[in-house]
């Protein structure tokens, strides 16, 4: 059992599970109807809200590996995610509302109406249309999802009689840039009243710009899980040569066909396991910058994220043989992860310093043509890389006059010069953010320092109850043929150290190296990374 389960197991921590398979046995007199997409038909949407403290006594396999939705979904408890007025309402009116009232006092939102995962999904694409008022669809997609998915879309679409318009990005390098949402832009037909992006990462990101720029409803039409952003309300996009996170909007609906998905090429599944992966960090984190910084932290929605950590590393031995079940698992796990980011309004469920690492990665890239990889394999290997860190970070005895002399005797001045060196040209808003976050200032640090003190044992705690040792993700990663380290991505130790002092600029995002820099073990520790990342 995974330590983050095992801690947590006192609380109730809330987890929403979409299954979209036929095979799994009727919910009648369970007081969950089976949520049904206007017009689809036999395939049904199955979605529950699942204790995971009662999830092990509750879940069943059959053969097939179907899981079994446990009864009272909706049972009454203290903690639980819904509001009691929620709690009478089955999951299709939970999504028709947008969101949810949590415990922790905020109201959850997500624009995401369906989710559709099964064998066939693109032939729902019509029905889908129809649902979300939609009289004519621009289709965007790339040379190689167009082969994938997009004429098997064109082909459904035209046997329903919806008319279409559509581009096809011609470029094989496709960047999420000023370059490609302009070029999108120019060629979409103002008659057109649904955006459907047709493809993964970087399609989807253009697609949510696309929808957000002309005023269109969205729908994704999912190639591969390769990634967690198809349910988020944001985009990653490079602008100036920086990888950065901008605002667009949410799908209203999601298909993933199996039968797609599960044929594509394996460093894309590869990738997918390496972004879920990185959930291990980003809970650690957020959880770490509640306690330092106040950040505002929600556990039902790090609940989410768990259980769906703890299915996707479960199935993940299947994903080599592109075992279906596996990926089904793979692909609802990122689409979760995603709902959650939006539920919480911010990254923090999905991504720490190990996406930092990635973005790193590709900004230098963009400068020096240096080696970069898919998203979420650096992802992967960077996780592996954030637990090395933490295993350091589990063995410093803090002190207040270390952290102060070191603070003292930094210079932003130098700092600064050491980032253009390594970033070029994209260093510039790394400095400008500087400017307002003021994260250096001497009189914010020695009140983090203070805190981080007083705290250092919740902290520790916090480390232990999160994250898994080093050697488990390893291994995941190696039975999926995935990367492990820096070296196989072609970085050396010390661009791996000067990757890992970086991170504490690229957001503002309270992270692990940040701590570092507030303890005065920032160097030390990097040092300690190149050294790890050489063997």
């Amino acid at each position: 059992m995974l330590k983050t389960v095992a801690a947590r197991a006192e609380l109730i921590s809330c987890a929403l599970v979409v299954h979209c398979t036929e095979g799994i046995p009727p919910l009648e007199n369970r007081d969950c109807p089976p949520l049904r997409i206007n017009g689809v038909g036999s395939k049904v949407i199955r979605a529950a809200l699942i204790d995971s403290r009662k999830y092990r006594q509750y879940n069943k396999y059959d053969r097939r590996g179907s899981r079994f939705v446990f009864e009272n979904l909706f049972r009454r408890m203290p903690n639980m995610m819904l509001s009691e007025k929620a709690q009478k309402n089955d999951i299709e009116k939970i999504l028709k509302r947008g969101g949810f009232k949590c415990g922790c006092g905020r109201y959850h939102s997500t624009a995401v109406n369906d989710i559709v995962i099964s064998s066939g999904a693109v032939a729902h694409i019509p029905a889908l249309i129809e649902k979300h008022a939609g009289k004519k669809a621009f289709l965007i997609s790339d040379l190689n999802t167009y082969e994938a998915a997009g004429k098997a879309v064109e082909k459904h679409l035209d046997d329903a009689g919806v008319p279409y318009a559509g581009f096809v990005f011609q470029n094989p390098r496709l960047e999420p840039d000023e370059r490609a949402v302009g070029e999108a832009t120019l060629y979409f037909d103002n008659g057109c009243d649904i955006i459907l992006g047709i493809g993964s990462g970087t399609v989807n990101d253009i697609g949510k710009m696309l929808a957000k720029l002309t005023g269109r409803k969205y729908i994704i039409v999912c190639t591969a899980p390769s990634m967690d952003g198809y349910a988020s309300a944001t985009s990653s996009m490079i602008m100036n040569g920086i990888k950065v996170s901008l605002a667009s909007v949410c799908p209203c609906a999601i298909a993933a066909d199996l039968d797609i998905i599960s044929n594509a090429p394996a460093v894309l599944l590869q990738a997918g396991l390496g972004d879920m992966l990185a959930k291990y960090i980003s809970l650690c984190e957020w959880r770490i910058s509640n306690i330092i910084t106040g950040e505002f932290y929600c556990d039902e929605i790090a609940g989410i994220v768990r259980y769906s950590l703890k299915n996707c590393i479960s199935a993940s031995s299947g994903l080599k043989n592109r075992d279906p079940e596996a990926v089904k698992v793979l692909i609802e796990g990122l689409i979760l992860a995603g709902m959650a980011m939006s539920f919480a309004g911010s990254s923090r469920p999905g991504s720490g310093i190990e996406h930092y690492f990635s973005h790193l990665w590709e900004m230098r890239s963009l400068q020096f043509h240096t080696p970069v990889h898919l998203h979420g394999i650096q992802c992967g290997a960077a996780t592996v890389l954030a637990l090395q860190i933490y295993d350091f970070i589990r063995e410093i005895k803090p002190c207040r006059q270390k952290a102060l002399n070191y603070v003292r005797d930094f210079s932003i001045d130098s700092w600064n010069k050491f980032i253009v060196q390594f970033l070029g040209g994209g260093a510039s808003p790394l400095i400008e953010l500087e400017k307002t976050e003021r994260k250096y200032d001497k009189q914010k640090h020695a009140e983090r320092l203070e805190v981080i003190l007083s705290k250092w044992d919740e902290i520790q705690k916090v480390i232990t109850e999160e994250l898994p040792q080093v050697e488990h993700v390893r291994q995941v990663l190696s039975e999926a043929g995935a990367p492990v380290s820096a070296a196989e991505l072609g970085h050396s130790g010390d661009c791996v150290r000067d990757t890992f002092i970086v991170t504490k600029d690229i957001r503002d995002k309270y992270v692990a190296s940040r701590l570092l820099w507030d303890l005065g073990f920032l160097d030390e520790a990097g040092e300690y990374l190149k050294q790890k990342a050489q063997v």
